[in-house]
Protein backbone atom coordinates (compact mmCIF):
# COMPACT_ATOMS: atom_id res chain seq x y z
CA UNK A 1 0.00 0.00 0.00
CA UNK A 2 1.37 3.39 -0.97
CA UNK A 3 1.61 5.91 1.88
CA UNK A 4 0.11 9.35 1.31
CA UNK A 5 2.65 11.77 -0.14
CA UNK A 6 1.84 14.38 2.49
CA UNK A 7 2.88 12.11 5.36
CA UNK A 8 6.06 11.10 3.55
CA UNK A 9 7.01 14.74 3.02
CA UNK A 10 6.24 15.54 6.63
CA UNK A 11 8.34 12.63 7.86
CA UNK A 12 11.23 13.63 5.65
CA UNK A 13 10.98 17.20 6.86
CA UNK A 14 11.14 16.13 10.52
CA UNK A 15 14.05 13.78 9.83
CA UNK A 16 15.90 16.48 7.86
CA UNK A 17 15.30 18.94 10.69
CA UNK A 18 16.71 16.44 13.16
CA UNK A 19 19.86 15.95 11.06
CA UNK A 20 20.31 19.69 10.62
CA UNK A 21 19.95 20.39 14.34
CA UNK A 22 22.27 17.54 15.25
CA UNK A 23 24.89 18.80 12.80
CA UNK A 24 24.56 22.32 14.12
CA UNK A 25 24.98 21.06 17.68
CA UNK A 26 28.12 19.12 16.78
CA UNK A 27 29.64 22.09 14.95
CA UNK A 28 28.76 24.51 17.75
CA UNK A 29 30.16 22.13 20.34
CA UNK A 30 33.41 21.82 18.40
CA UNK A 31 33.76 25.56 17.92
CA UNK A 32 32.87 26.21 21.56
CA UNK A 33 35.39 23.72 22.92
CA UNK A 34 38.21 24.74 20.60
CA UNK A 35 37.76 28.50 20.41
CA UNK A 36 40.32 30.92 21.83
CA UNK A 37 38.53 32.55 24.76
CA UNK A 38 41.08 35.19 25.66
CA UNK A 39 40.71 38.60 24.12
CA UNK A 40 43.88 40.20 22.83
CA UNK A 41 42.84 43.35 24.61
CA UNK A 42 42.96 41.64 27.97
CA UNK A 43 46.64 42.61 28.33
CA UNK A 44 47.46 39.48 30.28
CA UNK A 45 49.94 36.77 29.37
CA UNK A 46 48.39 33.32 29.74
CA UNK A 47 48.78 30.08 27.77
CA UNK A 48 46.02 29.43 25.25
CA UNK A 49 45.91 25.77 26.20
CA UNK A 50 47.24 23.36 28.75
CA UNK A 51 47.87 19.64 28.59
CA UNK A 52 45.81 17.33 30.77
CA UNK A 53 47.04 13.77 31.28
CA UNK A 54 44.37 11.15 31.66
CA UNK A 55 44.87 7.72 33.24
CA UNK A 56 45.02 4.80 30.77
CA UNK A 57 41.89 2.78 30.16
CA UNK A 58 41.64 -0.89 31.04
CA UNK A 59 42.51 -1.86 27.46
CA UNK A 60 45.59 0.32 27.51
CA UNK A 61 46.87 -1.36 30.66
CA UNK A 62 47.35 -4.58 28.70
CA UNK A 63 49.05 -2.88 25.78
CA UNK A 64 52.82 -2.35 25.38
CA UNK A 65 52.22 1.39 25.72
CA UNK A 66 50.80 1.20 29.22
CA UNK A 67 53.30 3.77 30.50
CA UNK A 68 52.29 6.32 27.92
CA UNK A 69 49.23 8.15 29.24
CA UNK A 70 46.95 9.67 26.67
CA UNK A 71 47.12 13.45 26.39
CA UNK A 72 44.33 15.80 25.51
CA UNK A 73 44.43 19.53 24.81
CA UNK A 74 41.86 21.62 26.65
CA UNK A 75 41.34 25.36 26.61
CA UNK A 76 42.84 27.11 29.62
CA UNK A 77 39.32 28.34 30.39
CA UNK A 78 38.61 24.96 31.94
CA UNK A 79 41.78 24.80 34.00
CA UNK A 80 43.10 26.71 36.99
CA UNK A 81 45.18 29.70 35.93
CA UNK A 82 48.75 30.23 37.17
CA UNK A 83 48.57 32.42 40.29
CA UNK A 84 50.59 33.18 43.44
CA UNK A 85 49.95 31.03 46.49
CA UNK A 86 48.55 33.13 49.33
CA UNK A 87 48.56 32.62 53.08
CA UNK A 88 44.95 32.28 54.15
CA UNK A 89 43.74 32.62 57.73
CA UNK A 90 40.49 31.00 58.83
CA UNK A 91 38.21 33.34 60.78
CA UNK A 92 34.94 32.83 62.67
CA UNK A 93 32.40 31.21 60.30
CA UNK A 94 29.10 32.79 59.40
CA UNK A 95 26.23 31.66 61.68
CA UNK A 96 24.66 29.79 58.74
CA UNK A 97 25.88 28.42 55.38
CA UNK A 98 24.82 30.55 52.41
CA UNK A 99 24.57 30.19 48.65
CA UNK A 100 23.40 33.02 46.37
CA UNK A 101 23.18 35.42 49.30
CA UNK A 102 24.13 39.10 49.24
CA UNK A 103 26.53 41.31 51.17
CA UNK A 104 27.21 45.02 51.62
CA UNK A 105 30.10 46.56 53.56
CA UNK A 106 29.58 49.83 55.43
CA UNK A 107 32.65 51.00 57.33
CA UNK A 108 33.80 48.11 59.56
CA UNK A 109 30.58 46.10 59.20
CA UNK A 110 29.76 43.46 56.59
CA UNK A 111 25.98 42.95 56.27
CA UNK A 112 25.20 39.47 54.94
CA UNK A 113 21.69 38.85 53.61
CA UNK A 114 19.43 35.88 52.87
CA UNK A 115 20.64 33.04 50.59
CA UNK A 116 20.02 29.32 50.31
CA UNK A 117 20.88 27.07 53.24
CA UNK A 118 20.11 24.17 50.91
CA UNK A 119 17.87 23.73 47.89
CA UNK A 120 14.76 23.47 50.10
CA UNK A 121 15.71 26.10 52.69
CA UNK A 122 16.24 29.84 52.32
CA UNK A 123 17.30 32.35 54.97
CA UNK A 124 15.19 35.42 55.79
CA UNK A 125 17.53 37.32 58.09
CA UNK A 126 20.69 39.45 58.11
CA UNK A 127 23.95 38.56 59.88
CA UNK A 128 26.55 41.24 60.60
CA UNK A 129 30.33 40.76 60.78
CA UNK A 130 32.49 43.31 62.65
CA UNK A 131 35.99 43.63 61.18
CA UNK A 132 37.28 45.40 64.32
CA UNK A 133 36.95 42.36 66.58
CA UNK A 134 36.31 39.70 63.89
CA UNK A 135 33.02 38.53 65.35
CA UNK A 136 29.49 37.90 64.10
CA UNK A 137 26.50 39.45 65.80
CA UNK A 138 23.53 41.78 65.47
CA UNK A 139 21.26 39.37 63.61
CA UNK A 140 17.88 40.80 62.57
CA UNK A 141 15.00 39.71 60.34
CA UNK A 142 14.20 40.80 56.79
CA UNK A 143 10.70 41.90 55.68
CA UNK A 144 8.44 38.90 55.03
CA UNK A 145 7.88 39.91 51.39
CA UNK A 146 11.57 40.44 50.58
CA UNK A 147 13.35 38.07 48.16
CA UNK A 148 15.58 35.34 49.58
CA UNK A 149 18.28 35.00 46.92
CA UNK A 150 19.61 36.48 43.66
CA UNK A 151 19.07 40.01 44.96
CA UNK A 152 20.09 43.30 43.45
CA UNK A 153 21.71 45.44 46.17
CA UNK A 154 23.75 48.62 46.66
CA UNK A 155 24.45 51.22 49.37
CA UNK A 156 25.13 54.95 49.62
CA UNK A 157 27.07 54.44 52.85
CA UNK A 158 24.08 54.34 55.16
CA UNK A 159 21.01 53.17 53.27
CA UNK A 160 20.98 49.81 51.51
CA UNK A 161 18.67 49.47 48.50
CA UNK A 162 17.43 45.89 47.94
CA UNK A 163 15.93 45.30 44.49
CA UNK A 164 13.79 42.29 43.46
CA UNK A 165 15.34 38.77 43.50
CA UNK A 166 14.00 35.23 43.90
CA UNK A 167 11.33 34.65 46.52
CA UNK A 168 11.46 31.21 48.12
CA UNK A 169 13.53 28.00 47.72
CA UNK A 170 14.11 25.64 44.78
CA UNK A 171 13.58 27.52 41.47
CA UNK A 172 10.73 29.85 42.31
CA UNK A 173 10.37 32.99 40.26
CA UNK A 174 11.44 36.54 41.10
CA UNK A 175 9.53 39.34 42.77
CA UNK A 176 9.33 43.02 41.79
CA UNK A 177 9.26 44.21 45.40
CA UNK A 178 12.01 46.56 46.55
CA UNK A 179 13.08 47.70 50.03
CA UNK A 180 15.45 50.06 51.83
CA UNK A 181 17.40 49.32 55.02
CA UNK A 182 18.59 52.17 57.25
CA UNK A 183 21.74 50.69 58.81
CA UNK A 184 21.90 53.36 61.52
CA UNK A 185 18.62 52.13 63.01
CA UNK A 186 18.24 48.69 61.36
CA UNK A 187 14.77 49.67 60.18
CA UNK A 188 13.14 48.76 56.86
CA UNK A 189 10.95 50.75 54.50
CA UNK A 190 9.16 49.93 51.26
CA UNK A 191 10.38 51.33 47.95
CA UNK A 192 8.75 51.72 44.52
CA UNK A 193 8.64 48.21 42.94
CA UNK A 194 10.57 47.57 39.75
CA UNK A 195 8.29 47.68 36.66
CA UNK A 196 8.63 43.89 36.30
CA UNK A 197 10.11 41.09 38.44
CA UNK A 198 13.79 40.38 37.90
CA UNK A 199 16.14 37.64 39.02
CA UNK A 200 19.76 38.63 39.85
CA UNK A 201 19.75 42.11 38.25
CA UNK A 202 22.91 44.22 38.12
CA UNK A 203 22.34 47.12 40.54
CA UNK A 204 24.29 50.31 41.30
CA UNK A 205 24.01 53.94 42.42
CA UNK A 206 25.37 56.34 39.85
CA UNK A 207 25.01 60.11 39.65
CA UNK A 208 22.19 60.27 42.15
CA UNK A 209 20.17 57.53 40.49
CA UNK A 210 19.54 53.90 41.37
CA UNK A 211 20.29 51.83 38.25
CA UNK A 212 18.90 48.31 37.74
CA UNK A 213 19.68 46.34 34.58
CA UNK A 214 19.69 42.90 33.03
CA UNK A 215 19.04 39.82 35.12
CA UNK A 216 16.62 37.03 34.17
CA UNK A 217 12.90 37.22 33.55
CA UNK A 218 10.16 35.46 35.49
CA UNK A 219 11.11 31.96 34.29
CA UNK A 220 14.68 32.36 35.71
CA UNK A 221 16.21 31.39 32.36
CA UNK A 222 15.33 34.00 29.74
CA UNK A 223 17.73 36.97 30.09
CA UNK A 224 16.32 40.48 30.36
CA UNK A 225 17.68 43.40 28.39
CA UNK A 226 15.97 46.33 30.12
CA UNK A 227 17.74 49.02 32.12
CA UNK A 228 15.86 51.31 34.52
CA UNK A 229 16.87 54.11 36.88
CA UNK A 230 15.20 56.30 39.49
CA UNK A 231 16.45 59.35 41.41
CA UNK A 232 17.10 58.67 45.11
CA UNK A 233 18.43 60.46 48.18
CA UNK A 234 18.78 59.33 51.79
CA UNK A 235 16.85 56.12 51.21
CA UNK A 236 13.90 57.79 49.53
CA UNK A 237 12.83 58.15 45.92
CA UNK A 238 12.66 61.60 44.33
CA UNK A 239 10.49 60.41 41.44
CA UNK A 240 7.18 58.58 41.14
CA UNK A 241 8.26 55.94 38.64
CA UNK A 242 11.28 54.20 37.13
CA UNK A 243 12.80 55.65 33.95
CA UNK A 244 13.92 53.50 31.01
CA UNK A 245 17.61 53.83 30.12
CA UNK A 246 19.90 52.51 27.41
CA UNK A 247 19.65 48.68 27.37
CA UNK A 248 22.50 46.64 28.75
CA UNK A 249 24.79 45.34 25.96
CA UNK A 250 24.40 41.88 24.53
CA UNK A 251 28.08 41.06 24.66
CA UNK A 252 31.10 40.49 22.42
CA UNK A 253 31.32 39.14 18.87
CA UNK A 254 31.78 35.50 19.85
CA UNK A 255 28.64 35.54 21.95
CA UNK A 256 26.61 37.07 19.14
CA UNK A 257 27.96 34.77 16.43
CA UNK A 258 27.54 31.67 18.60
CA UNK A 259 23.90 32.33 19.36
CA UNK A 260 22.73 33.90 16.12
CA UNK A 261 22.53 30.54 14.31
CA UNK A 262 20.78 28.91 17.25
CA UNK A 263 18.32 31.78 17.45
CA UNK A 264 17.43 31.50 13.75
CA UNK A 265 16.64 27.81 14.04
CA UNK A 266 15.16 27.86 17.53
CA UNK A 267 13.39 31.20 17.40
CA UNK A 268 10.19 29.48 18.47
CA UNK A 269 11.78 29.03 21.90
CA UNK A 270 12.28 32.68 22.71
CA UNK A 271 11.88 35.91 20.79
CA UNK A 272 14.63 37.62 22.77
CA UNK A 273 17.19 34.81 23.05
CA UNK A 274 19.99 37.25 22.31
CA UNK A 275 19.85 39.32 25.48
CA UNK A 276 22.01 40.32 28.37
CA UNK A 277 23.29 38.17 31.19
CA UNK A 278 22.78 37.68 34.89
CA UNK A 279 25.01 36.99 37.90
CA UNK A 280 27.47 39.69 36.89
CA UNK A 281 29.31 42.31 38.91
CA UNK A 282 28.22 45.96 38.63
CA UNK A 283 30.74 48.49 39.95
CA UNK A 284 31.06 52.30 40.08
CA UNK A 285 34.59 53.75 40.27
CA UNK A 286 35.57 57.41 39.64
CA UNK A 287 32.12 58.23 38.25
CA UNK A 288 32.32 55.33 35.77
CA UNK A 289 29.86 52.42 35.81
CA UNK A 290 31.22 48.97 34.89
CA UNK A 291 29.48 45.63 34.34
CA UNK A 292 31.67 42.53 34.34
CA UNK A 293 31.20 38.88 33.36
CA UNK A 294 27.91 37.09 33.96
CA UNK A 295 25.97 34.41 32.11
CA UNK A 296 22.94 33.79 29.94
CA UNK A 297 20.44 31.20 31.17
CA UNK A 298 19.90 29.26 34.38
CA UNK A 299 17.87 26.38 35.77
CA UNK A 300 14.10 26.68 35.58
CA UNK A 301 11.22 25.32 37.63
CA UNK A 302 9.91 21.98 36.40
CA UNK A 303 6.53 22.68 34.73
CA UNK A 304 3.66 21.75 36.98
CA UNK A 305 5.81 21.18 40.06
CA UNK A 306 3.97 22.42 43.18
CA UNK A 307 7.30 23.20 44.87
CA UNK A 308 8.89 24.75 41.74
CA UNK A 309 11.51 21.99 41.69
CA UNK A 310 14.63 23.01 39.81
CA UNK A 311 14.85 21.39 36.41
CA UNK A 312 17.36 21.46 33.60
CA UNK A 313 16.29 23.23 30.43
CA UNK A 314 16.09 19.82 28.74
CA UNK A 315 13.02 18.77 30.74
CA UNK A 316 11.19 21.98 29.87
CA UNK A 317 11.87 21.54 26.18
CA UNK A 318 10.65 17.94 26.28
CA UNK A 319 7.35 19.01 27.79
CA UNK A 320 6.53 21.92 25.51
CA UNK A 321 7.90 21.11 22.07
CA UNK A 322 6.56 17.67 21.17
CA UNK A 323 7.03 17.78 17.42
CA UNK A 324 10.66 18.81 17.59
CA UNK A 325 11.48 17.48 21.05
CA UNK A 326 14.07 14.96 19.89
CA UNK A 327 15.84 17.47 17.68
CA UNK A 328 15.81 20.23 20.27
CA UNK A 329 16.90 17.95 23.11
CA UNK A 330 19.89 16.62 21.18
CA UNK A 331 20.98 20.14 20.33
CA UNK A 332 20.33 21.29 23.88
CA UNK A 333 22.57 18.55 25.21
CA UNK A 334 25.40 19.58 22.92
CA UNK A 335 25.12 23.26 23.81
CA UNK A 336 25.03 22.64 27.55
CA UNK A 337 21.42 23.81 28.01
CA UNK A 338 22.36 27.17 26.48
CA UNK A 339 23.92 28.44 29.70
CA UNK A 340 26.92 30.44 28.54
CA UNK A 341 29.36 32.36 30.75
CA UNK A 342 31.09 35.53 29.56
CA UNK A 343 34.31 37.42 30.17
CA UNK A 344 32.94 40.69 28.74
CA UNK A 345 33.48 44.00 30.50
CA UNK A 346 31.57 47.19 29.62
CA UNK A 347 31.70 50.77 30.85
CA UNK A 348 28.83 53.25 30.63
CA UNK A 349 30.40 56.59 29.65
CA UNK A 350 29.37 60.22 30.15
CA UNK A 351 27.21 60.14 27.01
CA UNK A 352 25.27 57.11 28.29
CA UNK A 353 26.90 54.82 25.73
CA UNK A 354 28.38 51.41 26.47
CA UNK A 355 32.11 51.06 25.78
CA UNK A 356 33.88 47.71 25.46
CA UNK A 357 36.73 47.24 27.94
CA UNK A 358 39.47 44.57 28.20
CA UNK A 359 37.96 41.15 28.88
CA UNK A 360 38.42 39.21 32.10
CA UNK A 361 41.17 36.54 32.24
CA UNK A 362 38.45 33.92 31.76
CA UNK A 363 34.64 33.85 31.66
CA UNK A 364 33.25 34.39 35.15
CA UNK A 365 29.75 34.42 36.64
CA UNK A 366 28.09 34.31 40.08
CA UNK A 367 30.16 37.33 41.15
CA UNK A 368 27.45 39.86 42.08
CA UNK A 369 28.90 40.38 45.57
CA UNK A 370 32.32 38.82 45.02
CA UNK A 371 34.16 42.10 44.40
CA UNK A 372 35.75 45.06 46.14
CA UNK A 373 37.29 48.29 44.88
CA UNK A 374 40.76 48.81 46.39
CA UNK A 375 43.30 51.47 45.32
CA UNK A 376 41.58 52.11 41.98
CA UNK A 377 41.44 48.41 41.16
CA UNK A 378 38.45 46.06 40.96
CA UNK A 379 39.20 42.81 42.79
CA UNK A 380 37.03 39.74 42.01
CA UNK A 381 37.02 36.56 44.11
CA UNK A 382 36.04 33.17 42.64
CA UNK A 383 32.89 32.47 40.61
CA UNK A 384 31.95 29.98 37.91
CA UNK A 385 33.34 29.66 34.41
CA UNK A 386 32.08 27.75 31.38
CA UNK A 387 31.13 24.11 31.64
CA UNK A 388 33.77 21.56 30.78
CA UNK A 389 33.64 20.95 27.00
CA UNK A 390 33.56 17.17 27.39
CA UNK A 391 31.84 16.42 30.70
CA UNK A 392 29.47 19.42 30.42
CA UNK A 393 29.75 19.87 34.19
CA UNK A 394 29.97 23.23 35.96
CA UNK A 395 33.49 24.47 36.68
CA UNK A 396 34.16 26.74 39.67
CA UNK A 397 36.81 29.46 39.75
CA UNK A 398 39.67 29.33 42.27
CA UNK A 399 41.51 32.55 41.48
CA UNK A 400 41.45 36.23 42.48
CA UNK A 401 41.41 38.71 39.59
CA UNK A 402 42.51 42.36 39.60
CA UNK A 403 41.44 44.94 37.03
CA UNK A 404 43.79 47.91 37.38
CA UNK A 405 41.86 51.00 36.28
CA UNK A 406 45.05 53.03 35.91
CA UNK A 407 46.54 50.71 33.30
CA UNK A 408 43.32 49.01 32.13
CA UNK A 409 45.00 45.63 32.56
CA UNK A 410 43.86 42.39 34.18
CA UNK A 411 46.01 40.30 36.52
CA UNK A 412 45.60 36.96 38.28
CA UNK A 413 46.87 37.88 41.75
CA UNK A 414 46.28 34.83 43.90
CA UNK A 415 44.73 31.45 44.56
CA UNK A 416 41.82 30.84 46.92
CA UNK A 417 41.85 28.06 49.54
CA UNK A 418 39.55 26.19 47.11
CA UNK A 419 37.40 26.97 44.10
CA UNK A 420 34.18 28.66 45.16
CA UNK A 421 31.22 30.59 43.72
CA UNK A 422 28.90 33.32 45.06
CA UNK A 423 31.43 34.53 47.61
CA UNK A 424 30.56 37.52 49.79
CA UNK A 425 33.58 39.80 49.95
CA UNK A 426 34.87 42.52 52.30
CA UNK A 427 38.10 44.48 52.76
CA UNK A 428 39.53 45.90 55.96
CA UNK A 429 42.96 47.11 57.09
CA UNK A 430 44.84 45.59 54.14
CA UNK A 431 43.07 42.23 54.44
CA UNK A 432 40.75 40.70 51.84
CA UNK A 433 37.89 38.68 53.37
CA UNK A 434 35.40 36.27 51.86
CA UNK A 435 32.62 34.13 53.32
CA UNK A 436 29.84 31.79 52.19
CA UNK A 437 29.21 30.32 48.76
CA UNK A 438 29.57 26.82 47.33
CA UNK A 439 33.00 25.20 47.18
CA UNK A 440 34.45 22.53 44.90
CA UNK A 441 34.52 18.77 45.39
CA UNK A 442 38.28 18.76 45.92
CA UNK A 443 41.62 19.78 44.35
CA UNK A 444 41.07 17.49 41.37
CA UNK A 445 37.37 18.16 40.82
CA UNK A 446 36.25 21.76 40.13
CA UNK A 447 32.55 20.89 40.29
CA UNK A 448 30.30 22.41 43.01
CA UNK A 449 29.51 20.47 46.17
CA UNK A 450 29.21 21.87 49.71
CA UNK A 451 27.50 25.15 50.68
CA UNK A 452 29.81 26.78 53.22
CA UNK A 453 29.73 29.22 56.13
CA UNK A 454 33.50 29.63 56.40
CA UNK A 455 35.17 33.04 56.60
CA UNK A 456 38.74 33.49 55.30
CA UNK A 457 41.15 36.42 55.02
CA UNK A 458 44.51 37.12 53.40
CA UNK A 459 46.78 40.10 52.92
CA UNK A 460 45.85 41.71 49.62
CA UNK A 461 48.79 42.45 47.32
CA UNK A 462 47.90 44.30 44.13
CA UNK A 463 49.86 44.83 40.94
CA UNK A 464 50.72 48.52 40.52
Amino acid sequence: MVKPAGKQSYGRLVFASFLALLALGLVADFLWASSHRFSSSAMISLPSSVTTKLPPSSNEKDSPKKDNARERKLSATFQDLPAPQLHWEKMAPSPVPRLDGAAIQIRNFLYVFAGYGNINLVHSHVDVYNFLDNTWGGRFDMPKEMAHSHLGMVTDGRYIYIVTGQYGPQCRGPTAKTFVLDTDTNTWSDFIPLPVPRYAPATQLWRGRLHVMGGSKENRHTPGLEHWSIAVKDGKTLEKEWRSEIPIPRGGPHRFVFFVDSCIILNFLSEDWLCSCECRACVVVDDKLFVLGGQEGDFMAKPGSPIFKCSRRLEVLLLFYETFCVCVCVLTLYLGWFKVVFSDVYMLDEEMKWKVMPSMPKPDSHIEFAWKVVNNSIVIVGGTTEKHPETKKMVLVGEIFQFNLNTMKWYVIGKLPYRVKTTLVGYWDGQLYFTSGQRDKGPDDPGPRKVIAEMWRTKLILNP
